[in-house]
Formats: structure tokens, C-alpha cells, sequence
């Protein structure tokens, strides 16, 4: 572990005590070997409330492109690089509900960082990443808090509306959610584009995976992942506008 990033996590953990108990969770994750869906992410470097890049083992990721909107251009093999410090995991190239190409019963924690809003059905997902873990490895699942964000105009999407989806077996084409996208997004708390650049970008979002398919409360997660096969550990929100839970495989 280098000693540089180490001690500015001690710092963060004793300048931010609301930020103590996640830290200390992160620490129980020293040698485990990871995979993320959708990263990097900055929820989880050095200075984050779950600085868990600093004490694994390794990481591998995962994202549905080799060429996406916040990551550009990535490369599969052995290039996914997550800390300056840390040697290259691998990087899969596949859907994250499907995992096709990634073993099961392999890994013991597996991360997503304001990724899953993004997938079409979610419960598909989550029951695909309990397979990919050992017997009682742990999700650390960060989405975003509606109250805060361009989303705020729009109704938490209910269990049985995920239910409904898994059961239809729902996948990545789906525009249900697109006319609501449109007319409640908040371009105030967007100031990337225009109404107009909105529009084109959720009509193509099979491309680029921008839609927010899914609005989520603790309430909804929790019920989520209980279906998928987790039990639910901690549950907390952070600024800005993060929604984090931490559970583990219980099935």
C-alpha cells in the first residue's frame, strides 16, 4: 500500500467523521480482489467516503463499450487502471446485466458507482453480479439521490415496476422510460446541453447509455438486492448526491 495515499486517507478519516464508518469498511476489504461495473470512480479513491481502490488487491472493470461518454476510448485486456499506484486489472468489454464473459463464483466484492440508473433492467443486473461473487462477497453500490441532481421532477420508480421489467425480460433498447426523461429532466442542474441536445441524446441511447432508466430510494434498493440475493449492511447518503449501499451475497 503506498504510504503517500494511505496517509491522505487518514487524514480524510480524521477530518470528516461523518466519512469514518464507510472508511472502516472500506479497510475490510484489504487483499480482496474486485470487479467494477462502469468505473473508475472518484467514490472510491483516496479521499472518498469508500476509499476501497486503496486497500484491494485488485480490480477488474467492466463498461458496455470500448468508446463511451465519460471514459473515451478503453481497450480490453489488461488495461483498466483505477490508481496510479495500483497495477492494471482487466478490462471486460460486455453489457453489465450480462457479464458473459466474466467467471462466476470469482471475485469477492464487486463495485458500481452511478452505473446502474443507467441499465434498463436492473434486477437482471444484480442477480448476474450475486453469480460472479464468492459465497459472501459484498456489492457496494453507489446511485445517484434524486432530491439533488436533474432528476428531482421525476417519481421513484417502485419495486414491482423493476419486478415487471425483470419478468419481461427488458433489455438495453427499451424507451419506456424517454418521454418522462424529456419532460421532467432539470436543465438548470444540467448545464451540459440543451433541451434540443436532449432530446437527440436520449432517442440514441442505446449508443451511449445516458438515460437514467430508474429513480432509486434506499427503500427501493433495499428491496431490490433482497430479491437479487443480498442482504443489506449499510445504507448512507453523502454529498452531493450520493446514495451508497453496502450488502452481501447471502444466496
Amino acid at each position: 500500500m503506498d504510504l503517500i495515499e494511505s496517509l491522505i486517507t487518514e487524514v480524510s478519516y480524521l477530518k470528516n467523521p461523518f466519512k469514518r464508518e464507510t472508511i472502516r469498511y472500506a479497510q475490510t476489504f484489504k487483499n480482496q480482489t474486485g470487479i467494477e461495473v462502469g468505473g473508475p470512480s472518484s467514490s472510491f479513491g483516496i479521499k472518498s467516503f469508500f476509499p476501497v481502490y486503496l486497500y484491494a488487491r485488485k480490480i477488474d472493470g467492466v463498461n458496455f463499450s470500448s468508446n463511451t461518454v465519460w471514459e473515451g476510448h478503453i481497450k480490453e485486456g489488461n488495461t483498466y487502471q483505477y490508481g496510479k499506484n495500483k497495477p492494471a486489472g482487466h478490462q471486460y468489454i460486455d453489457e453489465a446485466s450480462e457479464l458473459s464473459s466474466v467467471p462466476d463464483n470469482h471475485y469477492d466484492f464487486l463495485l458500481s458507482c452511478h452505473s446502474l440508473e443507467h441499465v434498463a433492467n436492473p434486477i437482471r443486473a444484480v442477480k448476474r453480479w450475486n453469480q460472479v461473487l464468492k459465497p459472501g462477497g459484498r456489492l457496494c453500490l453507489v446511485l445517484p439521490d434524486k432530491r439533488y441532481t436533474f432528476d428531482h421532477n421525476r417519481p421513484y420508480t417502485s419495486f414491482e415496476h423493476l419486478l415487471a421489467d425483470f419478468e419481461q425480460n427488458i433489455t438495453e433498447r427499451d424507451n419506456t422510460h424517454f418521454e418522462e426523461v424529456i419532460r421532467l429532466h432539470d436543465l438548470s442542474k444540467d448545464q451540459e446541453q440543451t433541451k434540443e441536445e436532449l432530446i437527440s441524446r436520449t432517442q440514441n441511447n442505446y449508443m451511449n447509455r445516458c438515460v437514467h432508466h430508474h429513480v432509486f430510494s434506499f427503500e427501493l434498493i433495499n428491496q431490490m438486492l433482497e430479491y437479487g440475493g443480498f442482504k443489506t449492511i449499510l445504507n448512507k447518503a453523502f454529498k452531493p448526491f450520493h446514495l451508497f449501499t453496502l450488502a452481501e451475497k447471502t444466496g
